[in-house]
């Protein structure tokens, strides 16, 4: 697990059960204005991520899209859906890639007519690089055929576009015609990214209907559910490949303390000690706290992450983030999963798994270590 998580939004249920299905017994995280993320690992357990049901159109998608980044400081946020297609050449179940992102709704009414005011936001060279990769390997299917993969504009709208006659239709191809489909929250979520830090950002659509007024027929036929399962394997690999690359947490060129920024805190500088080596402070002027710990990488070592996780209990307590009731509960619950773990006994690896979920309990307010937590958990998977 890397320390940044990849947060995927979604704004039907169906969408957001295509991405649930991928992770593993899956913690809900609340947020504390109500709004509940599920975090967990993806099936081979090297990707960490935030889910959370956004709700249909732009403005919805935005909001809680800024909510998300502030929470967890993503490497990346993706967004997961179906759209309709705008050319004949793009098939049902085809995934379409945003290259940029158009606002179509923007204009000015004039005696002349509606003018046309276009506002886009483009992907970051890095996701889209990463995507292309994935896209061009085809590792991201199952073996079977892959649906096509297309990279292109998207348009985003407050409306279901269901016509390719109507006022709408005819206003995204005037003025829009590069645009491979039409949806109705990826501008949101582009206007979000671009406010933080120029987060990388990345729409992923599945193509469920053609835009043409076939949509009920395309909906009876299932095509919103096979559209968007060939948009959350996509999106799984890319979020797989983008955390193998955030190992640093600046694998898109934006350091990790630029994301998702926790404003008026110091920063810390961290000294690390590998194998059997002693690090004192090595370091110029220090602004904040300096903390001297052992390698802060992912280990798959059940020990190693309790032992890692303890230390960061430590650390959320002492500034604040963790207050002593909770802290105490945690470490308790903590010692008793060690002992579990070296005992020989055979349900010691039920107690583990219980002794974890109540952890799980205490600390799920805080993001770091509910995220780290779902890793921990995720390494008891299989033991019995």
């Amino acid at each position: 697990m890397n320390r940044h998580h990849v947060v995927i939004l979604t704004a039907l249920d169906l969408e957001y059960q295509a991405i649930r299905e991928l992770l593993v017994e899956p913690d809900v995280h609340r947020h504390r204005h109500g709004t509940r993320f599920e975090v967990g690992a993806l099936r081979d357990g090297r990707c960490t991520l935030a889910l959370a049901h956004v709700g249909t159109g732009n403005q919805s998608a935005a909001v809680l899209a800024e909510r998300a980044i502030a929470e967890f400081s993503p490497a990346a946020l993706l967004f997961v859906g179906v759209a309709g297609a705008l050319h004949s050449h793009i098939n049902l179940g085809d995934v379409v890639v945003a290259t940029r992102v158009y606002a179509y709704h923007g204009g000015t009414s004039e005696d002349g007519g509606l003018k046309s005011r276009p506002r886009s936001w483009e992907t970051s060279h890095a996701a889209d690089q990463v995507a292309r990769h994935i896209a061009r390997t085809g590792a991201w299917t199952d073996g079977g055929p892959a649906p096509t993969v297309h990279f292109g504009a998207i348009a985003a709208g407050e409306v279901v576009l269901n016509s390719r006659t109507s006022g709408h239709a005819r206003w995204i191809n005037q003025n829009y015609n590069d645009a491979f489909a039409v949806e109705m929250e990826g501008a949101g979520v582009a206007q979000a990214g671009h406010l933080n830090g120029a987060l990388p950002v990345v729409v992923i659509r599945g193509i469920s209907d053609r835009a043409d007024g076939t949509k009920e027929v395309t909906d009876r036929a299932l095509w919103q559910q096979r559209a968007v399962a060939n948009a959350a394997a996509f999106a799984a690999a890319l979020a797989e490949e983008i955390a193998a690359e955030d190992r640093d947490g600046n694998w898109a060129g934006t350091p990790a303390k630029a994301r998702g920024a926790e404003m008026g805190r110091q920063p810390v500088t961290y000294n690390i000690a590998r194998d059997n080596a002693q690090v004192g402070v090595q370091v110029g002027v220090v602004h904040g706290d300096v903390r001297n710990g052992p390698d802060g990488r992912p280990s798959t070592d059940l020990a190693a992450a309790l032992a890692r996780f303890r230390e960061m209990l430590h650390s959320a307590q002492a500034d604040g983030r963790l207050d002593g009731d909770d802290c105490e509960a945690a470490k308790a619950e903590l010692a008793v999963a060690d002992e579990a773990m070296r005992s020989a006994e055979p349900e010691s690896a039920s107690k583990v798994k219980v002794a974890l979920k109540k952890l799980r309990g205490l600390v799920s307010d805080v993001a770091e270590l509910a995220t780290e937590l779902a890793a921990i958990i995720a390494l008891t998977k299989g033991t019995s």
